[in-house]
């Protein structure tokens, strides 16, 4: 999942206010490149129009946001999610995830948060609020103690400095609303939201970290 998240660069952040909106949004989204969702968890509308991206895109990768109980990893789960989110981290949603086989992204915004999700057995964490913990410079001290994790930022991302984070070396993608807003939506401007998906899907091919060349004795092999 990981990579999956990796290669699709950003990760569209989803408030539906109203069902309806959801397969619109969903087909816009995805027609504009970027196939891996998250529907937050944030209003009634939001079980529902899981449920309906679900069975309209199969082939997209679905998951949900702002997950704060176990009760909802198990929901969202068997309607079909393929990954969780939430916005920091709890020992017993990443227990509970674990015995679901879903995937689960926590949150954390500071080291000792880290340090916790990472004796958890945690490598990749969402970096969350990430403009307010610090944003790209807070990633950047991160990166020599915390070699082995890799983050997904989200929280004051968007299309101004998403490219900012995305070059960072311990950034695998981010996550952001400004794809899809609430006044996308309820204009219903679904080419507007597939328009500024294949400007996002554009920012993460330019912005993606080459990777490290290979070491002295791979290459003498």
């Amino acid at each position: 999942m990981k990579d999956t998240m990796a290669q699709a660069g950003i990760i569209p952040v989803l408030i539906f206010p109203e069902t309806a909106h959801a397969a619109p949004t969903a087909e816009a989204l995805i027609a504009g490149g970027l196939p891996v969702l998250e529907i937050t968890l944030r209003t009634d509308a939001a079980w529902q129009a899981l449920e309906t991206i679900v069975a309209a895109q199969p082939q997209a990768v679905i998951g949900v946001g702002t997950v704060l109980e176990v009760a909802q990893l198990s929901r969202a789960k068997d309607l079909g999610a393929q990954f969780a989110v939430s916005p920091g981290f709890d020992p017993a949603l990443a227990e509970a995830a674990a015995q679901l086989d879903l995937f689960y992204l926590p949150g954390v915004a500071t080291a000792s948060e880290i340090m916790s999700a990472r004796r958890a057995g945690f490598r990749f964490l969402k970096f969350f609020p990430a403009e307010a913990a610090g944003g790209q410079a807070m990633l950047k001290n991160f990166a020599s103690p915390f070699s082995d994790i890799q983050f997904c930022p989200t929280g004051g991302v968007g299309a101004a400095n998403c490219a900012q984070y995305l070059v960072l070396s311990n950034v695998a993608c981010v996550g952001g609303s400004w794809v899809a807003t609430a006044e996308d939506m309820a204009t219903e401007n679904w080419s507007g939201i597939e328009e500024k998906a294949r400007a996002a899907r554009l920012i993460a091919r330019q912005s993606a970290t080459p990777p490290p060349p290979p070491s002295l004795s791979a290459q003498r092999k």
